[in-house]
Formats: structure tokens, C-alpha cells, sequence
């Protein structure tokens, strides 16, 4: 099956967790509506983006798998016949979650699952305080329509990480995102950050000759304790073909459920006339497994 068509449910999210999953199965809905064979949830879209704070309380947001939200997506996953990404917090063990990335096949079993490996610590962004770093590596998940180089959000800075999950044969990158503007900000560098954000992922699409689907949340969510101003989180949830052009963007403001069509094949055609896998130099690579060549 060389074209693939991909639902992306960008949207926004209060504290009230069924509510939150019922608009994003609503969203699935409509996506399949639409003809998506494949649908992809942005990063932990069961409910706040808790980790604007270190607060123990919100470990409360976690659950087990399978578990309550586990069971109904793997259910939604069934009914519609659609292989689904969602993006959970997973309750491993007593103080050990992950922030994990489930992956359902069209029957509702777990076609598999990665936790997520890069975990920032950053002003309104605290995920070390919450998020053990994952432990699965980078493996691509098979699924009856391909297979999936499923990252999370802050793996999207990693060049790494993609070409890691490409070299296993990934045949599109997937990225759940929750990511940001603090209203401090100038305009001006809110630009950047959002465009070196969007830069970093049509590089990896680039490198790797492969479509990226980037889903990212949207709308305001105040930081609970008064400590910053809370963050505005950009949507803009984009898919991009193997030369890094753009299929598709939403825009910053608005929830969006839309369908965008990639092509498998053109990987396949663009890596004849990039040959960079060819070209790599994998004799001379020995130090990129250093921290810093000092």
C-alpha cells in the first residue's frame, strides 16, 4: 500500500480527562469520516500538559496498561478499523512512569508501544520530574499499513533518534508534540522558536527521505501554581513529504481534524536521486557515541 492516508487531531485540553478523550474520539471520528486509514493524537492528549510544574499530585494523571484509557482507545481503534498513535502516562510501577506512545491495530490490539527516550527539564517544561527516560530503544512499530517511527515531542531535536528509527526501517516518522509560546516572549522570538521547531523536523524528513506527521496541542493552559504565565501552545501540527516539503499545516489558533494523503513510494524514489544512506561515512561515526569530543 503506497498511499496512506493520515488523520491528525490537533486540540485542546482542560482537567476534566473523559472529557478530553471524548473530543478526541470525536476527532478520530471525523477523521475516519474523512477516509484515514491511520489517525495520530498529539502527546499526552488525555488532559493537561501537567509538567508546567513539579507537583505530586499530578501523578494522579497516570494510568496502568492496559487501563481505562488504554481499553477505550484500544475499543475506538476496533470499531472504526484504523491503526491509531495515542500518546499516554503510563503507570509503570510505584515512581516509575513513562511518557509512552501506545500503538493500536485495526483489531484493537496493541500493535506496540515507545517510551519516550529524550526528557527535557526546562523552565515550564519539568518532565525529568515526572518521566523515567525510556527503555525500548528505537524501534519502528509494524502495523498493517507500514511501519511507524514513532517519536515524542523534545525526540524531535535528536537527528539521531530519526535516523536511528529510519536505519530499522521506519517508513514515516511520527512525532505527538506539546509544545509552546511563554507570553514573555517577544513575537520575534516566538518566530524562531516555532520555525526552528518546524526547520528541525523537515530536516529529518530530508536526511532520511521520509513523510513526517508532527501533531502538536493547541490553546492556552495557565500554570496552576502562578509561578509563569502559562503556555500557549502553537498547533500548527504539519506532514511533510521525503524532500521536507510541506503536505499540510494547521494553523496556531484553531482545533483541527483533517486527512492529509502521503506517499510511500516517493521515499523509495527520492533515495535513488539522494542516495545519502549510500553515502554515509558509518567508518568515521565511532565518536558520536561520545557526550563531547574534548
Amino acid at each position: 500500500m503506497s498511499k496512506l492516508n493520515v488523520g491528525i487531531v490537533q486540540q485542546t485540553c482542560t482537567t476534566n480527562k473523559q472529557e478530553n478523550i471524548d473530543k478526541t474520539i470525536a476527532g478520530i471520528q471525523q477523521c475516519v469520516n474523512n477516509g484515514a486509514e491511520l489517525v495520530v493524537l498529539q502527546e499526552l492528549h488525555t488532559g493537561i500538559y501537567f509538567c508546567q510544574a513539579e507537583e505530586v499530585d499530578m501523578f494522579e494523571w497516570a494510568e496502568p496498561f492496559p487501563g481505562p484509557s488504554y481499553n477505550q482507545f484500544s475499543a475506538i481503534a476496533k470499531e472504526l478499523n484504523i491503526v491509531l498513535v495515542t500518546s499516554l502516562f503510563e503507570k509503570r510501577a510505584p515512581g516509575i512512569y513513562h511518557n509512552t506512545a501506545v500503538v493500536f491495530e485495526k483489531d484493537g490490539t496493541e500493535a506496540g508501544r515507545y517510551r519516550k527516550m529524550h526528557i527535557p527539564d526546562d523552565p515550564a517544561y519539568y518532565e525529568k520530574f515526572y518521566f523515567t527516560p525510556g527503555d525500548l530503544g528505537f524501534q519502528p512499530i509494524q502495523t498493517s499499513v507500514g511501519k511507524l517511527g514513532v517519536l515524542i515531542c523534545w525526540d524531535q531535536w535528536y537527528p539521531e533518534a530519526a535516523r536511528l528509527m529510519a536505519m530499522a526501517g521506519a517508513e514515516v516518522l511520527i512525532y505527538p508534540t506539546a509544545i509552546g509560546y511563554e507570553s514573555t516572549d517577544s513575537e520575534e522570538e516566538k518566530a524562531r522558536q516555532r520555525d526552528a521547531w518546524m526547520i528541525s523536523q523537515r530536516g529529518h524528513s530530508v536526511a532520511n527521505g521520509l513523510p513526517v506527521i508532527s501533531v502538536n496541542r493547541v490553546g492556552f493552559e495557565k500554570d496552576w501554581t502562578g509561578v509563569t504565565n502559562g503556555i500557549e501552545f502553537w498547533g500548527t501540527s504539519f506532514v511533510t513529504g521525503p524532500q521536507g516539503e510541506i503536505l499540510w499545516e494547521g494553523n496556531q489558533k484553531d482545533e483541527m481534524n483533517k486527512v492529509i494523503t502521503v506517499d510511500k513510494q516517493k521515499t523509495e524514489d527520492v533515495r535513488r536521486i539522494w542516495p545519502f544512506f549510500r553515502d554515509r561515512r558509518i567508518d568515521a561515526y565511532g565518536d558520536i557515541t561520545k557526550r563531547y569530543i574534548d
